[in-house]
């Protein structure tokens, strides 16, 4: 029998491994084994989604021509309310036919726009680390990536831009962001908006945790700084604060002429989400105005459990202003992907490598608040043992020294 050549498959195989595997397998084997595995590893939101949203799915599901084909700029209901959102909260007019359209999800939507905005010998800035698509998504589309300091991107964003070459066309942020959980003020939004417009650049802003924000803090959209539809697309998505993560709800919004290029890509891509989604969708938009806050409640007690348990179990963690996580400098030695397998051993805690964001991560871990507070209680205990090697975390004056150290 003939054995067929090995097949040279594109994008693929640049793609390095995927960096959480590792913790995956450990934690399906552990489970396996019969062991209860509290897992603050992968970001999937779990606060239910506005009944009033779900009620509307189900109805308009019983009608069958929902079921044809959609449009993949969505429905002119659904991009009307997303666009009366942002003039509600944020002050922000919208121009529904021209600034607005249907993305299936953040990912997708920021995959797919960068297709229109790069090619093979360009650049983008982007912050690292940061969330994987959006430090692969220029690779898929040809260019190559210059890493910006996520932490301090405004300040690094200048010689970033000198460092490249060639010359970036599209400067990419995410504020709150992820995995890092870096917060801006309008100020900052400013100055990025000037920086790209000086410099001819395309700037998009991913605002997935638009809606998740704690201490009174509101994270400004990239609109609100002067003359940003100029310059500027913002992906804003239902994931999250509406608590619609499988209905693959997002929008990329502003610049008329850089939607209208992504509107005709993807007519040649996708029809669409299913349009009860869509239908459901701007109802939340509109009748679940509240969903978001109460999200953020439910998340905000939890990163209040996980930071202050730790903390008081000796490691020092800071209570984050934004996103559904917990960025955490390793109180320890080991590298990233070791001191998460050996959390996933020993506290059965399964938590994500700050490896898996980049280079930039390591040295760090990443928790996702997406267990109840007294999961996230019984974690702390068990990372107090493993880590300290003391049942309530109290740890030896060693240990205390080392975290004391790595917190600075």
């Amino acid at each position: 029998m003939d054995v067929a050549s090995k097949l040279d498959f594109r994008r693929v195989h640049a793609l390095p491994p995927y960096a959480f595997v590792e913790v995956e397998r450990l934690k399906l084997e552990l489970r396996r084994a019969g062991e209860d595995v509290i897992d603050l590893g992968f970001g999937n939101p779990d606060v239910p989604p506005p009944e009033i949203a779900v009620e509307k799915l189900r109805e308009a599901a019983l009608i069958p021509r929902n079921h044809r084909y959609s449009s993949s700029r969505g429905l002119p209901n659904l991009r009307a309310a997303v666009c009366e959102l942002y003039r509600d909260r944020f002050g922000v007019e919208l121009d529904p036919e021209t600034e607005a359209t249907l993305a299936l999800g953040a990912k997708e939507g920021l995959g797919h726009l960068l297709w229109v905005l790069l090619g093979p010998g360009d650049a983008a800035l982007v912050p690292s680390p940061s969330y994987p698509i959006h430090l692969f998504a220029p690779g898929f589309a040809g260019a190559t990536v210059q890493r910006v300091p996520a932490l301090d991107i405004v300040a690094g964003v200048e010689e970033a831009w000198e460092a490249s070459q060639p010359k970036p066309r599209v400067l990419l942020c995410s504020f709150p962001h992820n995995p890092t959980t870096a917060c801006v003020e309008l100020d900052a939004m400013q100055r990025l908006v000037d920086f790209a417009r000086e410099r001819e650049m395309v700037l998009v802003h991913d605002f997935a945790y638009a809606d998740l924000a704690f201490d009174a803090y509101r994270p400004p959209s990239i609109f609100e700084a002067d003359v940003a539809r100029a310059v500027a697309v913002e992906l804003y998505s239902l994931t999250k604060g509406f608590s619609l993560a499988g209905w693959r709800i997002a929008f990329v919004l502003g610049r008329s002429d850089v939607v209208g290029a992504l509107t005709r890509l993807k007519s040649y891509l996708d029809y669409g989400s299913f349009q009860p989604l869509q239908i459901a969708a701007a109802v939340a938009l509109r009748e679940a105005r509240d969903q978001p806050a109460e999200a953020a409640a439910v998340y905000e007690g939890r990163r209040n459990a996980l930071c202050d348990g730790l903390t008081r179990a000796g490691w020092k963690v800071a209570r984050p202003r934004a996103t559904m996580f917990v960025w955490a400098r390793i109180p320890t030695d080991e590298p990233a992907q070791a001191f998460a397998l050996r959390l996933l051993r020993e506290a059965h805690v399964a938590v994500s490598p700050g490896s898996g964001f980049g280079p930039d991560g390591e040295g760090f871990v990443r928790f996702a608040l997406v267990e109840n507070e007294q999961r996230i209680a019984q974690a702390v205990r068990g990372i107090g043992r493993a880590v300290f090697g003391a049942a309530h975390g109290a740890g030896s004056s060693t240990s205390r020294s080392k975290l004391e150290q790595a917190s600075l």
